[in-house]
């Protein structure tokens, strides 16, 4: 059997107790039975006692002992100053535990204890089966709490929770209770936390006091643990700002380089907060951020305000549309744990120009009024256009430029392209200037070099179109004073034939050859008793010169033969009655139309009464296409597919024909495509040109006007979409 390394023995085995009386001791004797230095220890162990309690029912000297060499040994006085089990009347055994921890090895010896009715009354024994907390705010805490009555009678007690906000606290800090005797009773507090803002994060201590009459109390601690909860809400306002802010009509506010935006905290945690922001700007170079005060603390429940104030550096003088500038505005906080809502938002700045838009919309027209009245596009610019009633217009050959005459003696050259395109000046140029008004306008069919002009004082004038010369090439004249009211070119561009106000029709050679020769004279002419107003080639060799005048004459002049005859036509006149405009298409050339003062539009078949077969044929004839008015000027298409007028009623008019030269039935009404001015300014001249899948209209009327007007070709029309 091993030897035993510790012996140790009691003074006495049986002990009595009386609670509130006297005390019971007894000694301990311990021999190192090892062969090595040793402490010992004894402890007194006591079934049923209160763990609460621990050792402090008795006392024990020393509490460890010195250590002692093999063969030594040593003494422990142990008093037992109160009953291990609280309220115990009996006998119970106490074990007297000797042990060293050097030696690794325990003696245990037995002690009866007998205990009497103690004196006095014996303290409640308090229990809180949870000690610690943690919690949230808004949460709701059962704290419960056990109490014991260890005597043998029934107690009354008050029990009291201590170191709570009593508002917190739902039925009071208040429980009375009757505990039996030698038991055990239970009852709960009701915690009911606020909102974060009212219970900040922490440890909240409390005591739970049982009080009894005429007896001990007692006491227990226990701890609330709040933890971190609410959120912390972030805004930013305005969302869009601007410069300047306010009024824009005081001037004061003109040169405003600053926006102020409020930024706000509102602290619904249960955490003291040191807040601050981050500000990104799109443009940083652009501008000077402040924030005021940079960082601010807040407590739980409250709100703090922090400014950012934008300056912009430079603001633009002018501009319609603002600049628009954005920032990042991001919360920083310094405990994270906890939610900032909305923590980043996006301000939007609008930068206006330092001039205020009305000011340079009022600026910008008065420039643009200023602008267009010294361009080509007033009508009335004293320095672009006639000055006086346009009185011819033609296109040249391929319908790219116009040649208008006046009565404010100029003839101007027009680039079409620019009637369609405002950034275009359509007036190339002022050809000539003349000393009397021009009453007509003629290209030179061969090459469009040369433009001729009828004047008023019957004088024609040559101009080199293509040069920049201010004289004239040729001017000549037959009559002084006979007004020259119609010219027209033989179609190889030798001769001009000359139409005028005495009733002379008169030829003359204009090859360049014989411009400039002294005294030019006509080759040869014709007097009629009429005024002559208009001229056009016929026929498909160009032999035959229609005259159209006074008293509705129409005269077919056979320059190869030199005859010349009457064509009746459908209405006699006085001497108020004209015709006034006529014209051949290039490529049909037995097409002729002709207008009057009446008011009528008529359309001719000359093959028969040219070849002397028979009476001119009339295709179609009408006068309800501008209102009855007389009609000033008319103007076949080279095809003889459309038809072009213009009259008294200031409406320029599109009439689609057939292949056969009457109207077309799907367009009989014809088109109007522009008005003058005014209603009361006549249109005076009228031109037509087929360009790829346009017609091409120029007209010039009374009001100083020279106009160009396109028009698609219609599908559906049964001329002239062969091509």
């Amino acid at each position: 059997m091993a030897k035993s390394l510790i012996s140790a023995s009691i003074s006495t085995q049986v002990l009595r107790l009386k609670p509130g009386g006297n005390t019971a001791s007894f000694e301990v004797s311990v021999t190192n039975e090892s062969e090595q230095f040793a402490t010992f220890q004894v402890e007194l162990i006591a079934a049923g006692t209160d763990g609460n309690l621990g050792s402090r029912w008795y006392n024990l000297s020393p509490g460890i002992s010195a250590k002692k060499p093999p063969g030594d040994s040593t003494k422990f006085y142990v008093t037992i100053t109160d009953t291990p089990v609280p309220g115990f009347v009996g006998k119970m055994n106490i074990t007297v535990r000797i042990f060293s921890l050097e030696l690794r090895e325990e003696e245990r010896q037995l002690l009866r204890l007998a205990v009497e009715q103690g004196i006095g009354s014996i303290p409640m024994q308090l229990e809180l089966p949870v000690r610690e907390f943690k919690t949230h705010p808004t949460d709701l805490l059962e704290i419960q709490v056990r109490v014991y009555n260890p005597s043998q009678s029934p107690a009354n007690v008050v029990l009291h929770l201590l170191g709570v906000e009593r508002s917190w606290l739902i039925e009071g800090t208040d429980r009375k209770l009757l505990v039996p005797a030698a038991t055990k009773t239970e009852t709960i507090f009701l915690c009911q936390l606020p909102s974060a803002g009212l219970a900040p994060s922490g440890t909240y201590p409390f005591t739970i006091e049982c009080q009894q009459v005429n007896g001990p109390s007692s006491s227990i601690q226990g701890a609330i643990m709040v933890a971190p909860g609410g959120f912390m809400d972030f805004l930013c306002t305005p969302a869009l700002h601007q410069i300047p802010i306010g009024n824009r009509w005081q001037l004061k506010n003109w040169k405003s380089n600053a926006a102020t935006y409020k930024i706000q905290f509102d602290n619904a945690s249960n955490l003291t907060q040191q807040v601050s922001v981050e500000v990104h700007a799109e443009e940083p170079r652009a501008f000077k951020l402040e924030v005021i005060p940079e960082s601010s603390q807040i407590a739980p429940g409250e709100t703090t305000e922090l400014l950012l104030v934008a300056n912009k550096k430079r603001r633009r003088w002018l501009g319609i549309l603002p600049q628009r500038f954005l920032f990042e505005v991001k919360a920083v906080v310094s405990d994270d744990r906890l939610d900032v809502r909305n923590d980043t938002q996006i301000l939007k700045l609008r930068v206006l120009a330092v001039v205020p838009i009305w000011m340079q919309l009022v600026g910008g027209f008065l420039l643009l009024f200023l602008l267009w009245w010294l361009s080509w596009l007033n009508p009335k610019n004293p320095f672009w256009g006639h000055k006086e009633a346009v009185t011819s217009v033609q296109f040249n050959g391929v319908g790219e430029q116009v040649v208008s005459g006046s009565n404010d003696q100029t003839t101007i050259r027009w680039l079409s392209a620019g009637f369609f395109n405002p950034l275009i000046n359509q007036q190339m140029g002022v050809i000539g200037r003349n000393e009397k008004g021009v009453r007509t306008v003629r290209y030179k069919p061969v090459d469009n070099d040369l433009m001729a002009a009828g004047l008023e004082n019957g004088e024609i004038k040559l101009w080199d179109v293509l040069g920049n010369g201010k004289d004239p090439i040729s001017s000549f004249s037959y009559q002084k004073d006979d007004r020259v009211l119609a010219l027209e070119f033989s179609k190889d561009s030798r001769y001009l034939f000359s139409g005028h106000g005495s009733g002379l029709v008169l030829v003359w050679d204009v090859e360049r050859t014989n411009i400039n020769t002294p005294n030019n004279q006509p080759l040869r002419g014709k007097k009629f008793d009429f005024a002559v107003n208009s001229l056009a080639l016929v026929g498909k060799a160009g032999k035959n010169l229609m005259i159209g005048g006074r008293y509705n004459q129409l005269v077919a002049w056979n320059l190869e033969k030199d005859k010349w005859g009457r064509v009746s036509y459908p209405r006699k006149g006085g001497q108020e009655d004209y015709i006034v405009s006529l014209d051949s298409a290039e490529y049909n050339p037995n097409l002729l139309v002709t207008a009057d003062n009446q008011g009528y539009i008529t359309l001719w078949n000359m093959q028969q009464c040219l070849a002397e077969k028979g009476l001119c044929e009339v295709l179609d004839e009408w006068s309800d296409g501008h209102g009855g008015k007389p009609v000033r000027s008319v103007a076949l298409s080279a095809n003889g597919c459309y038809l072009a007028s213009g009259g008294d009623d200031g409406k320029v008019m599109l009439w689609y024909l057939t292949a056969e030269g009457k109207r077309d039935p799907q367009f009989s009404k014809g088109k109007k495509i522009d008005q003058s001015l005014k209603e009361s300014e006549k249109i005076n001249s009228v031109d037509i040109k087929q360009t790829g899948k346009y017609i091409l209209v120029a007209s010039g009327s009374d009001d100083h006007e020279v106009k160009l007007d396109r028009v698609e070709r219609p599908r559906n029309a049964q001329c002239g979409n062969q091509e």
